[in-house]
């Protein structure tokens, strides 16, 4: 039988984080090295300046909490100073389209690169290996070179249908960006080449030697000011030397007698927990996986927790969210009894637009019981990297709303809301789910649906990981291809609109690992390119 498991979206990184578990590490270097390779060989899904939540459940340690390390807006930041920019917002919610796409490639686009500071902050709290060690692997795939996967190669392909940039432009971002990812003529190397990168190399390399700490305050955090300086950046050694990891208590709701925990505010784990809520007044099972009375409830259900996050989810430091009303049984039922009387709940937006999902997941189990679900992102690559240093920064500039007085408005050292929601489901007091998914707002989607699968349908983790998901954050609901059309039209004679997607497995990427008596299953959605491998 299985001791542990590693579940992740790239064959590279489950790899990494396996051999770290033959050889004696626990979850937390497991989830860390995991996700260094990653940060390597999907550099422009996650990286060391990226951001992230990372949920961790350790009995070795008697601890159960969340390890926060979202982005910020930089200390140079004004409220107005995009105003005269916003052309709309993104037709879910996430993010803004401005003049000259300054918010969403460029050195205006990075929010506080904070990554780094938080692995190395889980190895030193609960790990039994240093970062030298568990960064090995990504110096390793860095200087030798990785093999570039469908996936990413489809995310490099992707045009954008509501107005953001085409993604090539995320690989023209800057000289060193092109030069790492693209061939001399400019053109986009074919799946199945092979990226070295030296640079990345040669930093990863001096981070094992000089720790994480000369990112922020060294070496490396000089060359970044003075490449931002140069280059009409917004980050700052102010900046740099306050980022850092917060330690957050975990949120919790009772579903059918399963108790689940995810991720606070700024985070999207609330949005998950207030659907359970409501959906919990429903007979799902009864209904059918996907039938059309299940796909009107639970997209109303998605639209109503859409609604709420729009109006009351922030920074918890700068916003004051109401989260007794919204994880309230009260609250859910009166919403319940709204999607009970047949009432369209209606999703203001500012104009219309499309998001993107620049983001990566990874589960970990041990053979002592310690758990981990760690979402991680650049939020939207910005495209740059600095020359010599070889990784690409975050762009979370793009999802701050550029209008003063809102919940999403910007200020100096505000986190983004994101919709990661690392989650865990418990049964008399054991956890029996890991869980979470890269998608930008489609995460909390489809970590509900991974949820509703297992618990509600009985599904092990590859299939409720597999099922056909669809999304409403929006007055539409978003389908995959292999959602019936009959069903679709039923729904469309009922006054819904939809949006049918070529793709047989999208809306998030959701990974999960199960945990029942009998042992571990693992699921890696099959619309990213990863797998989950038992140790």
């Amino acid at each position: 039988m299985a001791k542990g498991m590693v579940c992740a979206p790239q064959p590279e990184a489950v790899e990494a984080g396996a051999m770290v578990l033959k050889s004696g590490g626990n979850a937390v270097d497991a989830a860390i090295a995991t996700a260094l390779v990653q940060t390597t060989v999907d550099p422009f899904m996650s990286g060391i300046a990226g951001f992230g939540s990372m949920h961790v459940y350790l009995p070795d340690f008697e601890t159960h909490q969340c390890l926060d390390f979202h982005a910020r807006a930089p200390l140079g930041v004004k409220e107005d100073m995009w105003l005269d920019k916003l052309l709309h917002e993104c037709e879910d919610g996430f993010g803004f389209i401005l003049e000259g796409r300054v918010n969403e490639v460029g050195y205006q686009s990075i929010a506080t690169p904070e990554s780094l500071r938080a692995y190395d902050t889980a190895l030193k709290k609960w790990g039994t290996k240093s970062l030298a060690e568990v960064i090995q692997p990504a110096i390793e795939y860095a200087a030798n070179g990785w093999m570039i996967r469908p996936h990413v190669r489809r995310f490099w392909e992707q045009v954008e249908p509501g107005g953001r940039v085409e993604h090539i432009e995320y690989l023209r971002g800057s000289p060193a960006t092109a030069k790492i990812y693209l061939n001399a003529d400019g053109s986009m190397k074919p799946m199945g080449g092979v990226i070295t990168n030296t640079d990345m190399a040669k930093t990863y390399s001096r981070i094992a030697k000089a720790g994480a700490d000369d990112f922020y305050e060294g070496e490396i955090a000089s060359k970044i000011v003075a490449d931002m300086e140069a280059n009409g950046g917004l980050i700052t050694a102010e900046d740099l030397k306050k980022a850092g990891p917060e330690d957050t208590e975990l949120l919790w709701t009772d579903y059918r007698g399963y108790q689940i925990a995810s991720s606070p505010p700024p985070g999207g784990g609330i949005m998950v927990l207030e659907m359970l809520n409501i959906l919990e007044n429903f007979d799902l099972a009864g209904m059918g996986l996907n039938s059309p009375e299940y796909i009107r409830t639970v997209a109303e259900a998605m639209k109503i927790a859409t609604v709420d996050k729009d109006k009351h989810v922030g920074d918890p430091r700068f916003v004051d969210i109401p989260l007794d009303m919204l994880l309230s049984k009260d609250y859910a039922k009166k919403m319940a009894d709204k999607i009970k009387s047949g009432e369209k709940t209606h999703v203001p937006r500012f104009q219309k637009g499309e998001d993107q999902k620049e983001t990566t997941h990874l589960c970990t189990v041990d053979a002592q019981g310690n758990c981990v679900t760690m979402t991680h992102s650049l939020g939207m690559p910005s495209g740059v990297t600095t020359e010599g240093l070889g990784f690409v920064y975050n762009g979370c500039m793009g999802v701050f709303d550029p209008r003063p007085g809102m919940t999403g408005s910007l200020a100096p050292g505000k986190s983004r809301f994101t919709s990661m929601a690392p989650s865990m489901v418990f049964k008399d007091g054991k956890p029996m789910l890991l869980i979470g998914a890269p998608g930008g707002t489609y995460i909390a989607m489809g970590v509900l649906q991974g949820i509703l699968n297992v618990i509600d349908h009985g599904m092990d983790a590859q299939q409720a990981v597999s099922a056909p998901r669809f999304s409403a954050t929006s007055d539409i609901i978003e389908i995959v291809n292999r959602i019936p059309r009959f069903v679709q039209a039923e729904l469309e004679a009922d006054g819904y609109k939809f949006r049918r997607y070529p793709l047989n497995f999208h809306f998030a990427g959701v990974h999960a690992i199960r945990l029942t008596e009998k042992g571990m299953d693992g699921g890696a959605d099959p619309g990213r390119d990863g797998m989950a491998l038992a140790v």
